[in-house]
Parts: structure tokens; sequence; C-alpha cells
């Protein structure tokens, strides 16, 4: 820090103080409460701007869940992770902070830097990685490159919030060990790197105490040992006890307007129940967010003069292409020839209709998107490419999307129009005053999903509803039907309000020709509930075929084609918010559609769209398999660019891959009697995989490029290695060289490693380089102190464990090109 960055800091600090001296307890019992979904309140008496929040980590979202103000949408937390490039990672956090200053946002709630524990988590797209070194890394650059735009940020969710089954109420049982070496640690690198200036606090208990609770990680370690002077925001309705949540450090309750916090803190302090001082400490948490963002007069913002502009379209192409991970390609059949006369058939439904970001509250409605038969239909020469279903990943009704044109009309009891929304797909999710500008809760009588449908195709068409709720459906003007949804058997509430997908009636259509659709939900009586939302779905699944002939069909198309490309992905049934998954398999029938295209086709290409890992049965079977994860809404066009040879896929694995479901060490997300046991302790992940002798399908860092590299020398010391790497093949391409740390075991310390129970490995540093055909380049890869610690449980600190280490240079865990031996103190 620079002194004139030291002089800015104590202008800050002072007015912080300065603002604080002037409220009474009332007011800022006030600050530290919602006063809507997305705010806190202003006080024009100090000059305090309203604080806005917005989600989410691949796009800002703003204070509204409307296609009338799209969002740039980049490529899940999996896929830039996946790129293993730290600066890359900063480069979107400085594109987020240009969408947030765009959409009026001063705090971004996000990243999630929660681990991958067990492939079964269902929010994993939303995580970066199984390891903790390599989150924090990511994580610390996105953090940096929001905060370069002058935007705040969250990390989250602290801590232990690894699963969705229950998550509102586990008890995630963690060892100190494992939660200090990594559960913690992404939080502590972050705090340490990049400084965030806010933290959010998760719905679970850890040990017993519910994190918004949890006096000893908030206030001791994460305030008193890293040093955080940020703002602690609960999870959206996380919050539950007014003493316990300020004593816990607790420095906002959201959403509002009804909290724990507000007016009911303020009597607390009034009978004594919470000293005043604690209330300051959390306001004066809160004044310094707004002082950093620029929202607090005569604090100056941390950042006055807004990094250059960024060009979104073209940063989330190079995104998703340089986090795409090449796990198999054998005798070169990636790039694809493109010469003349050479012919793609496309096959699979994902690849028409593409995922490209995962569910829940992370969801932004991009202006765009590319689907993998848009980019490559734009790519290849007309005449080279062919499409075929194939395989639906889906047999339910989704909210209605291709085909459709469609608002939200909402009206009052007498029928009268109150306002209108525009809607990408038939899917209404308004939270708190997200509502259409004229609508209001308390006026608020029906909503109307109404517009046109052109069918893609003839046949049968099935029209359906999800949410809970009375609704009445028409179609081309017939009333089809009416009814109510009540709540099923969802365990978390997020889903459950959700409500699941119902197929109400079905219509035969001709393709081509514009039909009006209409479905109508009555409002209900929200006048007791302290969070006011409407979340239902116009939804339609197309003409059913029989699945068989469906995959002859591309099968023959496969069969005429130089290249089938088969497109494989998981549905929102499959991975989102709210539940973790029950297998790894894909929906459908995909991998049939593999398989019989495989043994038709030697050229065949899988390309892979999830957001975590899933079986792929027939993997030895294929020429290429490509992952995508969910790659945002230029995945399209970075699908051509890497299919083509136009860019390289970047990408290495953040996560283990493994053969089987039942290969994976670490599956328990389940509680049991609410509490969900972390018996694995340190063994998660890669860690897991090498201690009980599984080979997974793809390991942890793995990734293929175009071009080939020899690793030729590696200089190892206490606090760095020296790798140097040569292009050896014929294109220019970018190499990512991990350094793992493996102890080694001698007969002096025979008994010291008896007692100290360690991975046989862990990752210790990367580095990221590129180079042209026979170009070398050598990178310096920090190794921190903290590499060769342990948590000791019984001295409650770091503990150096001296002794040989096995420095290795790898292209992946388990594939060591280059090793030392280093003696540490």
């Amino acid at each position: 820090m620079t002194d004139a960055d030291q002089v800015r800091d104590q202008i800050r600090d002072d007015a912080v103080e300065a603002a604080l001296g002037k409220l009474d307890l009332d007011t800022k019992t006030l600050l530290l409460a919602g006063q809507d979904m997305w705010s806190l309140p202003a006080i024009p008496a100090i000059g305090l701007k309203s604080l806005v929040m917005s989600d989410g980590p691949i796009g800002v979202r703003g204070v509204r869940w409307t296609a009338d103000d799209p969002s740039v949408a980049l490529p899940s937390p999996t896929s830039l992770a996946a790129a293993w490039d730290p600066e890359l990672a900063r480069r979107a956090g400085r594109l987020l902070a240009q969408e947030a200053r765009r959409k009026g946002v001063h705090v971004l709630l996000a990243p999630t830097v929660n681990l991958h524990r067990s492939p079964l988590g269902g929010r994993h797209f939303e995580c970066y990685s199984e390891d903790p070194y390599l989150t924090g890394a990511i994580g610390s650059g996105y953090v940096n490159g929001v905060q370069d735009g002058g935007v705040g940020t969250t990390v989250k969710h602290f801590v232990g919030n690894d699963a969705e089954t229950d998550r509102f109420t586990v008890d995630s049982v963690i060892a100190p060990r494992p939660l200090r070496e990594l559960y913690l640690a992404p939080f502590e690198a972050i705090v340490a790197n990049a400084h965030p200036w806010g933290i959010m606090t998760a719905y679970n208990q850890v040990n017993g105490t519910t994190m918004t609770e949890h006096r000893h990680l908030v206030n001791e370690v994460l305030r008193g040992e890293w040093g955080f002077d940020g703002c602690n925001v609960s999870d959206w309705m996380a919050a539950r006890s007014t003493t316990g949540d300020i004593h816990g450090g607790m420095d906002v309750a959201m959403p509002g307007p009804t909290t724990v916090y507000g007016p009911v803190l303020a009597e607390a302090v009034r009978a004594g129940e919470v000293p005043e001082s604690a209330v300051d400490a959390a306001v004066r948490n809160v004044l310094r967010l707004a002082a950093r963002v620029g929202a607090l007069e005569g604090a100056p913002a941390v950042v006055e003069t807004a990094p250059a502009p960024v060009d979104g379209q073209a940063l989330a192409r190079e995104l998703a292409a340089r986090g795409f991970v090449l796990v198999r390609n054998e005798d070169g059949a990636l790039p694809l020839d493109a010469s003349a006369g050479r012919t793609v058939a496309l096959l699979g439904a994902a690849a028409r209709d593409a995922r490209v970001l995962g569910g829940g509250s992370a969801t932004v409605f991009p202006e765009r998107i590319v689907s993998p038969l848009d980019g490559l239909a734009a790519a290849l020469p007309e005449g080279a490419l062919t499409y075929a279903v194939g395989a639906d990943p889906s047999e339910e009704p989704t909210p209605a999307d291709k085909g459709f044109e469609l608002v939200a009309v909402c009206r009052d009891a007498s029928g009268a129009v109150l306002g209108e929304g525009g809607l990408p797909t038939g899917q209404v999710q308004w939270i708190g005053d997200d509502l259409p500008a004229g609508a209001a809760y308390e006026t608020m009588a029906s909503i109307e999903v109404r517009g046109t449908f052109v069918p893609r195709e003839s046949g049968e068409h099935a029209f359906g509803t999800r949410g809970l709720g009375a609704f009445s459906l028409a179609v081309d003007g017939r009333h089809l039907w009416s009814g109510v949804q009540e709540m099923g058997d969802e365990a978390d509430p997020f889903e459950a309000f959700f409500g699941a997908p119902s197929e109400r009636a079905r219509v035969t259509l001709p393709e081509g020709e514009p039909v009006e659709v209409s479905l109508t939900y009555q409002v209900p009586d929200m006048t007791a509930l302290p969070l006011k939302a409407i979340m239902f779905s116009l939804l339609h699944l197309g003409p059913r075929r029989d699945p068989d002939e469906l995959i002859a069909e591309a099968v023959e198309a496969a069969r005429a084609a130089d290249t089938a490309v088969v497109v494989v992905a998981t549905t929102e049934r499959v991975e989102s918010e709210g539940f973790d998954r029950a297998d790894l398999c894909l929906p459908g029938r995909q991998d049939d559609l593999v398989r019989a295209v495989a043994a038709v086709n030697p050229n065949t290409v899988v390309v892979v769209n999830a957001g975590s890992p899933v079986e792929l049965p027939w993997r030895e079977d294929v020429a290429a398999v490509l992952l995508t994860w969910f790659p945002g809404q230029e995945g399209g066009a970075a699908l051509a660019d890497v299919l083509l040879g136009e860019a390289e896929p970047g990408g290495r694995l953040p996560t283990t891959w493994p053969a089987r479901f039942a290969d994976a060490p670490v599956t328990e997300v389940v509680p049991t009697d609410g509490r969900l046991e972390y018996g694995e302790g340190l063994f998660i992940g890669y860690r897991a995989y090498e201690k009980h002798g599984v080979v997974p399908a793809y390991p942890f860092g793995h990734g293929l490029g175009y071009t080939d590299w020899a690793y030729e020398s590696l200089e190892a010391t206490a606090d760095a290695v020296r790798v140097r790497v040569t292009n050896t093949g014929t294109r220019p391409g970018r190499e990512v060289v991990q350094v793992y740390l493996a102890p080694v075991a001698t007969a002096s310390d025979g008994a010291r490693s008896a007692v100290v129970e360690r991975p046989a490995s862990w990752l210790a540093g990367f580095a990221s380089v590129a180079a042209g055909p026979g170009e070398s380049v050598e990178t310096e890869i920090p190794l921190l102190a903290r590499a060769f610690e342990i948590w000791d449980e019984e001295a409650r600190g770091w503990r150096r464990i001296g002794g040989a280490y096995e420095v290795r240079a790898s292209r992946a865990h388990g594939d060591t090109r280059l090793s030392a031996t280093l003696d540490i103190a």
C-alpha cells in the first residue's frame, strides 16, 4: 500500500467514525437490516446512499429479475477454475464490476468458494474446485477483479456449506484440522490476497453452532486471526436470532424489511441483552463498505476511475474456450479437419437447446445465447453440417423457451392492468420488490403469462405448470386446464417454492404456425409473509417421438458424415441450487445415443455440458471427449473455435472425474439426525483417490491441448520452484505447470510420520504459460510456507513439518514429469 493509499484509508476511517457518531440507536439498528430484498436503507442526514446488492457469480442480475435489463452471462465458476489462471479470473471480475456499475449495484454476492467435497453436490457448478489452494487462487483473482472496478464482493458461503441437502439446518461436523486445512483455507487465502470487502455467512451449522451466530469462526478466526475488516452479510433468510447473530459477528441481516435486526435489535440493547458497542461495531463495518464503494459522502471511494471498458461478448467467448477441458483426443481427432468437402453431423437435443448456466439464485438473463448448433452453423461452410436430435436429456416439460415470445401482465381484482414485463422464458421469478413497474403485492390479483408460440415441429405439444397455487391454461383460444398445484415433498424451501413440473394438457399443432398461449396465476394473499415472492412457470414439451427412432436417425446422420459431434448434458432437474444429486448418470437416453453413434463412426467427438462430474461409460469408445461445463452465453461460438482449431482448449480439471459413482471415495451428502459427518477428514478429491488406490477416469489437473510439451528442468528451494518447459509441437499453446509436494518417509522420521497423518501428495502451486512451436519458457512458482504446515489441534495453531519432500512438476495429479527432493527445516 502506498502512502497515498494510507492517507485515503485514514480519510475513509475518519468519515466512517464521524458518520457513526451522528446516528442514534434506532437508526443504527435499521442500517443493519435490509430494507427490501436487495438493499440497505439510505440515511441522507449523514450522506449515506442505499447500498445495493445483487447475485451472482457468472453475471450481475441487478435488483430486478427481468429480461428487460439483460446481463452478460459468463461461464460457470467450475469453468473459470478449469482455466487455472487467476489473472483470467481477475479479468472476469472486472467485467462483472462493469456490469454492476451499469445496473447501479454496489456489492456482488459472489464468489462461492465452498469445496467439491463429494461429486454429488448439486450446486458444485457454482463453486470452483475440490482443492483449497486452487479455489483460493481463483477466488482471489475474481475478488481482486471485481474490486478493481470499485464494486464489493461477498465471499460465500462461510463455511461448511458443501452440499445442498437440508442446507438450512444441517450441522456440518468437521474436525479442527480438515476445517482449517481444507474448508477455511480458501477464505483465508482470499482475505490475505484480495482483501474482500464482504463475507456471506451460510445457513448451516458447523460443529453445533449456526454460522450466523458462530462467534469463534467469525469474530475470533475471520476477524481476529485473519484481520478481515469487511462487512459480514447473512445468506438470505439465514439470520434467526437477534442476540445470537449480533454476538456472533453478523453485521447485516438480509433480506428485509422484516429481519432479526432493526427495531427488535434496538429493543434488545435497551433491555440490556446486547451492548450498544456490538451494534456500533457492525454499523462501522457497514459504513466502511459504503465508503469503499463510494456511497458515503466525505469518504473517497477506493476506485474513483473505472478500469478500461471490457467487451463482454468477446471475454465471455475467450473464458469459455480457456475453460474447456479436452480429456481424450485419440490420434489427433481434434481439431477437426475443416477442409473442403468434409462434413460434420451434430447430434443431441443439448446441441440445439443449450444450457449455458446453472439453476438457482445465480441465474441471469443474457441478451443472447449461442448454442453449439448456432456456433458450428456459423463457422462451417454451407452444406458441411447436418443436425439430428438423437436424444433429449429431459422428458419433462421445461419453462417455455424456443419459439415463444412472452410477457407477464399483472392485474388487480377488477381486471385492470397494473403493469407488465418481458419474459425471456415462461419462468416468472419475482422476489421482494422485483416486480414490473406499477405492480404491487397488495393490489395484484392475477398474473397472466401470455404471448405467441411458433412450433418448431408438428405434432402433439405438451403444456404444463410449475409453482404453487391456482392456475388457468389456454392455448390457441381454447381453455385447456384449471386447477391448483399443492406443496410436494421437497425438503428445501427454495425447491418447494418452485414446485415440481407438471404436465396439464396436450395440443396438436402444426410447425411454423403461430398460436396464442396464456397461463393465468391467481396471486395469493401475502400480507403475513415476511418475504414476498412469486415463482411459477409456463412449461412446454415438444412432440415426443420414439427414442429408438431418434437414435436411429442420429446414427444414419453419423454414418454419412466424416465426423460425428454428440452433445450431451445435464438438466436443471439434475444440477441446481436446493438439492443434491442421487447419482452421476446423464439423464435420458444420451449414453445410448453416444454408444450407437460411436459404433458407426470412429471419428466421434463427445461434448459434455455439465457443471460437475458425470459418468462417461463410453469414454474409451469415442475419439475425443471435450468438457465444456456450463459455458455461458457465447459457449457455442467458443465450441466452434475449439473444435475447428481457432482456439486451443485451455482447461485442466479442477475436480477429479470418477470412472463410476461407486468409485468416488466421498459420497455422503445426506445428514443423519441433522448431522453431516465429514468423517473422511483430510481426504477428499484427489487426496482420497490416492489414499484408497482408486484410479479415476480423469485425474485432477488433467487436460490436453493441441500441442506437446517437454519438461526440461526443475529447481526447487523452500520458497519457489523454477520449471522450464518447451513447446515441442507445431502449434502455439498453453500449458499449466502444476507443482505437488509429497512427504518422503525416512528411517529417521518414521515415528514422526506415524503421528502426523498427511495426504500422500497435495497441490502447492501452479502457473499457466504460453509458447509458440519450438519455444521454451521458464516459470517461477512460489511455494508458500503454509504448504509445509499442518493445523496442530492440540496447540491450536499452525505447525511446520520439516523433513524431506519430493517436489513434483506435473501435468496432472499423478502425471509427474520432473521431480526433486527438498529438505525442509
